[in-house]
């Protein structure tokens, strides 16, 4: 059954899911990127994916206001301008809309409850990834699954959102454990795509050097040990292996903060990496490693203020 979908970002992820999500629904991608929005309507969104090119055509809009509300109003902009993209979209939010994110990082549910309740708040994480190639195209980099759960109330209500992914290759599964999944994916982006930025690197680079990947395994050893004393129950010997088998099956892809580094954008650093140190402070973990890769960051994007 067709359902009628608005993304807000029309980067690399919010490309990847517009399009294969335009297979079978009606999709919108809202960007204010007024050249982006003009090349998707005239040539679709291109996706270079496991050796093969295909293209979508998802419809693509700067300003929305002609739009009706939408089942699904799904965020990919960067967590520092989610605000800011609600607020001049929120026309879209009808009282059956459901709200989502799949964005990096955590805590992006304290913005979407502005926006809409909480019983139809979709926080969920996603084990795709790409990149935009300087051609525009989208480099998918590597696929999986993806796992969505309500803020409030009974997840069954989501089944059909996730037939309707999973119906367009985006295999997406209801779990009632989505923060312990957003932990699985924030272990990751805070060790080995953070440092694919700063070392400016593909994310096989993690894995084959040692120097990178002991400073990969720091940054994990201390959001485990910020997550479990917030409950969780993570190994850091199984989730170390996770990101090694995740590195393997990703090698030559890139990351978005790799990708914000090169073209001398704001990185989401504060979601991610950022996110266990506002935790850690709060449950009296210290996470060292965690804090200088912060301020790090930050000055890797100070960098483009100087050239």
């Amino acid at each position: 059954m067709s359902i009628k979908i608005a993304i807000l970002g029309a980067g690399a992820m919010g490309s990847l899911f517009g399009g294969f999500l335009s297979q079978k629904n009606d999709v919108w991608l809202i960007d204010t990127n007024q050249d982006r929005v003009n090349k998707i309507n005239e040539t679709g969104v291109t996706v270079l994916t496991q050796g093969r090119t295909e293209v979508f055509h998802p419809q693509a809009v700067c300003d929305s206001s002609g739009l009706e509300p939408v089942d699904v109003l799904l965020v990919f902009v960067k967590a520092i301008h989610s605000r800011a993209a609600l607020s001049a979209n929120k026309h879209l939010i009808g009282e059956h809309t459901f709200v989502m994110t799949l964005q990096n990082g955590a805590g992006h549910e304290v913005v979407l409850s502005e926006f809409a309740p909480p019983e139809r708040v979709i926080i969920g994480t996603t084990e795709h990834n790409s990149s935009l190639t300087p051609e525009g195209a989208v480099h998918h980099g590597g696929g999986g699954k993806t796992y969505i759960g309500l803020l409030k109330g009974e997840n069954e209500r989501l089944q059909q959102v996730a037939d309707s992914f999973s119906a367009c290759g985006i295999e997406t599964l209801v779990a009632d454990n989505v923060p312990e999944r957003i932990w699985r994916k924030l272990f990751v982006n805070a060790s080995a795509s953070v440092l694919t930025g700063v070392l400016g690197v593909k994310l096989g680079y993690i894995l084959d050097n040692a120097h990178a990947w002991q400073v990969a395994r720091r940054l994990i050893e201390e959001a485990v040990a910020v997550a479990n004393a917030e409950g969780m129950q993570f190994a850091v010997e199984e989730i170390a292996g996770d990101v090694q088998d995740l590195l393997r099956r990703v090698y030559h892809g890139y990351t978005s903060i790799y990708a914000d580094l090169q073209a001398g954008r704001l990185t989401e650093v504060d979601t991610i990496n950022g996110t266990v140190v506002r935790k850690a402070k709060e449950l009296g973990v210290p996470v060292p490693t965690h804090e200088v890769i912060v301020h790090l960051v930050h000055a890797l994007e100070g960098k483009r203020d100087r050239q």
